[in-house]
């Protein structure tokens, strides 16, 4: 049986694009305390239900998809550009598809103006008429109002007009920065974009014997299931480890490896891999927030997804992008040296190579060093890292591997950081290696 908190969420669910939502109301119609409405409500916003915007409230918004995720909504416009909204509120949940700015003439304008597109604009109130009749939202900046009747007109077509105190320019490269963001996060893959879901997942329950879980095994060949109790909520795994030598009428809960490690659907799959590899966990349960299995993932299902996601182009540039672009690799005889210069966005608030910066760099010479023996792709599982000395803004620096162990499945490699003749830094990289399909 659902708890209050997820029959508040599924309520959230049903309701229609745009509606408004409040903490009373909702506590008032399924009958739960105020407390409880708020946590839940609270929930669905980081699940990107409903969104708050002050001097608005609460209201039901499309939840994102990734290959929608480029697209904001007019209501995350008003939280990027710190706006408040003079009419058309109950278009706030409606998705923007581009941004204009009106600095030109009205037949030039209605060239590009279109349907859920935004105007960004000064104080032309005919501008903002234009705009809203052509389907398109309206953000005034330089903290203008408009007429009250365009706020009108906003509220009968119910497309959003949003004032700021942001000039245009500095308005239309916080919201580039802001879809740039999106992109960025779009190309982060999470565990629930590849998990196997419930429908699909087979488990035991705790008061179940090892007869079911042989049963099982002869079906589906596999020899590790999630345990749960009679709400479905995770409490333990049993492998073939723990059934050999035991009767198969023992009990599972008696046999099984209790509170085990769980991921949620929004933990990213880079944690999930890093876990897995480090603890030399075969299988992980997926939970919801309350606990309840809700689906699996395999570590061989999350090896194969990061190999995939890394043969992807990259739509969006990270500071681990603009950190290795500059990396170039000189062969040295059977030996090979990587050399890059240390540019600003490298460096630390006194303009010296950052430790982060510097573990990027000893994280793709690792993988690059092993892609060049053909070893497969590396997942890092431990750095020491020796800073010696600083080094500064626009220095160039040579990094020197070299491969002190190599197994079939590990490796370790020492890795020296020059800058002319000193060394300045020095690092001991751990991997996992996986192979390439």
């Amino acid at each position: 049986m659902a708890t209050k908190h997820e029959q508040i969420l599924t309520y959230i669910e049903s309701l229609k694009v745009g509606s408004k939502i409040s903490v009373r109301q909702t506590a008032k119609d399924l009958s739960v305390s105020e407390g409880t409405a708020y946590r839940a409500i609270k929930e669905a916003e980081n699940q990107g239900l409903v969104s708050t915007i002050e001097r608005v409230g609460t209201i039901r918004i499309e939840q994102k998809r990734k290959e929608n995720f480029e697209h904001l909504t007019f209501a995350e416009i008003i939280g990027i550009v710190d706006g408040q909204v003079l009419g058309g509120r109950e278009g706030l949940h409606k998705t923007l598809h581009k941004f204009v700015i009106g600095a030109m003439k009205k037949d030039a304008m209605l060239r590009y103006l279109e349907k859920d597109s935004l105007l960004i604009i000064g104080n032309r109130t005919e501008a903002h008429q234009i705009a809203l009749e052509e389907g398109a939202a309206v953000l005034i900046t330089g903290g203008f109002d408009t007429d009250d009747q365009i706020k009108r007109l906003a509220d009968d077509l119910k497309l959003p007009i949003i004032s700021t105190s942001y000039d245009t320019f500095t308005v239309a490269t916080m919201i580039n920065r802001a879809i740039y963001d999106q992109l960025i996060k779009k190309e982060i893959v999470l565990v629930g974009d590849i998990y196997t879901p419930f429908e699909k997942t087979y488990y035991l329950n705790r008061t179940d014997t090892l007869a079911k879980w042989y049963r099982l095994n002869e079906q589906t060949s596999h020899t590790r299931y999630p345990v749960v109790d009679d709400q479905e909520r995770v409490v333990g795994i049993i492998t073939s480890k723990d059934v050999i030598g035991k009767s198969q009428d023992t009990v599972v809960e008696k046999v099984m490896t209790k509170a085990p490690m769980t991921v949620f659907e929004e933990t990213s799959l880079a944690y999930a891999a890093h876990m897995m590899i480090w603890e030399a966990i075969e299988l992980v349960p997926v939970v919801s927030q309350n606990h309840h299995l809700i689906g699996l993932i395999s570590r061989q299902d999350v090896l194969k997804a990061l190999q995939h996601v890394q043969r992807q182009p990259q739509v969006g540039e990270t500071i681990d992008d603009i950190v290795t672009s500059g990396l170039i690799m000189e062969q040295e005889g059977s030996a090979c040296k990587f050399r890059s210069q240390i540019t600003p966005q490298m460096t630390n608030s006194l303009g010296t190579l950052s430790n982060g910066v510097f573990i990027s760099f000893i994280t793709e010479v690792s993988s690059r060093v092993m892609a060049h023996m053909k070893k497969g792709d590396l997942v890092a599982e431990n750095i020491s890292v020796y800073f010696i000395k600083p080094v500064q803004i626009e220095n160039t620096i040579d990094l020197i591997p070299k491969v002190l162990e190599i197994g079939r499945k590990s490796v370790k490699i020492d890795i020296e950081v020059f800058h002319g003749k000193d060394i300045v830094g020095k690092a001991v990289l751990i991997g996992q290696l996986i192979d390439r399909y």
